[in-house]
């Protein structure tokens, strides 16, 4: 008698979820972006349309590029299931060598950055190092490395400031981009390259939930995708208006958004970046499944000196001058920015993005509350109520 034969069955394509059930699995990466226009639309009408003007805007970029640069490695490290406390002084002690380099010893600024980059990855490598392959909890290493770093920049700058920098570094934090099409406001370029940043955008996302539901993978609700979207677009040509408006685009933006870009793709679409996310989620899994947890854990913290360089570069260029006290208290904001933005204190959970948002969520309260009048001291009572609210959150969640 002859067999049977199996019809194949093809499995069906998962169902959209509906929007209520969407928006409460996925509260976390929606909560802090609605927050974020919150917080702005919140401010705009308090300072009376001063946080939005295209000035105030600009120095908004730049008062937090360095801390969004060094989110993007804080937040991998994070995940990783570790934390860097010397973030803040490893900036300061770069800033002060590229000072040496620059101003006492005349170095040109392109090989004196690169020097600095190298050195930046190199102290990673080595807290890296005790924290992956002795074992040593990275609280400990890196509290060490804050010290020790803040002790070598007093001993670099022997307690003074040192400056001014060479005008080509200046322009590392200083800069705009250059327009093509002549100065006239709105300035052509500026707003183009806005422009085709929100058109490649809207595209990327169009063809990864095309690509998403070709594969049966969930994807989120209609009216979700394009209200996001159509928010990222009107925010990306609104920003680009305004910047046109004033000076154009800062180099330093141009820099911030090629990285969180890259990050961004690194995390979320490679497999060093799940293998990442598979070490802070269960370390002991990771590693039977022949994933070598200890170069992963390296490797994040090399990445993470490197771009404590790249900002401590960015800071120095902004202050046209490098200070004992540079990057004091930077670490609390860069933890503060990942945590704010949706990273797990346990490791395993966090997006590129959340970072970034998280970053300017604690930069437009800053800078909102530094233009209400309100003090030093009350300014920072509230970051800490944020922080430890965007913990409690995270732990409540766990917890359900």
């Amino acid at each position: 008698m002859s067999e049977p034969i199996a019809a194949s069955v093809t499995p069906p394509a998962a169902a959209p979820a509906g929007l209520g059930h969407f928006l409460k699995r996925h509260l976390r990466d929606y909560g802090m972006l609605l927050s974020l226009v919150a917080i702005m639309a919140l401010f705009e009408y308090l300072t009376d349309g001063t946080l939005l003007e295209p000035l105030n805007l600009t120095n908004l970029v730049l008062q937090n590029s360095y801390i969004v640069i060094m989110a993007l490695g804080m937040l991998l490290v994070i995940v990783a299931g570790h934390i860097d406390l010397s973030v803040g002084s490893v900036c300061g002690f770069i800033g002060a060598l590229a000072a040496v380099l620059m101003v006492q010893y005349e170095w040109a600024a392109l090989p004196a950055g690169l020097v600095c980059l190298l050195a930046g990855a190199v102290i990673g490598g080595a807290q890296g190092w005790f924290v992956a392959y002795l074992g040593i909890p990275s609280f400990i290493v890196t509290l060490a490395g804050m010290l020790v770093f803040k002790g070598l920049a007093l001993a670099l700058l022997q307690g003074q400031s040192l400056g001014p920098f060479p005008d080509s570094f200046q322009a590392l934090s200083a800069g705009f981009l250059p327009e093509l099409f002549g100065q006239d406001d709105p300035r052509p370029t500026t707003l183009g390259l806005g422009l085709v940043l929100a058109a490649v955008s809207l595209t990327v996302a169009w063809r990864h939930r095309a690509a998403a539901a070709r594969h049966g993978m969930e994807t989120e609700p209609g009216a979700v995708f394009w209200a996001r979207q159509g928010l990222l677009v009107a925010a990306i040509a609104a920003m680009s208006w305004l910047m046109a408006s004033y000076k154009g685009l800062p180099t330093v933006m141009v820099l911030m958004v090629v990285l969180t870009l890259a990050y961004d793709f690194i995390a979320g679409r490679t497999t060093l970046g799940r293998r990442v996310y598979a070490v802070g989620g269960n370390e002991k899994a990771a590693r039977l499944s022949g994933v070598r947890t200890q170069r992963i854990a390296f490797l994040t913290f090399v990445n993470m000196g490197a771009l404590a360089a790249l900002a401590g570069l960015v800071f120095a260029a902004r202050l046209n001058t490098a200070t004992p006290k540079a990057g004091l208290g930077f670490e609390l904001d860069v933890i503060a920015a990942c945590f704010v933005g949706g990273a797990s204190a346990s490791g395993g959970v966090g997006k590129i993005m959340g970072a970034v948002i998280g970053a300017f969520v604690m930069g437009v309260m800053n800078n909102g509350m530094s233009i209400l009048g309100i003090g030093i001291d009350y300014q920072q009572v509230i970051k800490g109520l944020v922080l430890l609210a965007a913990v409690f959150i995270d732990v409540y969640n766990k917890r359900k």
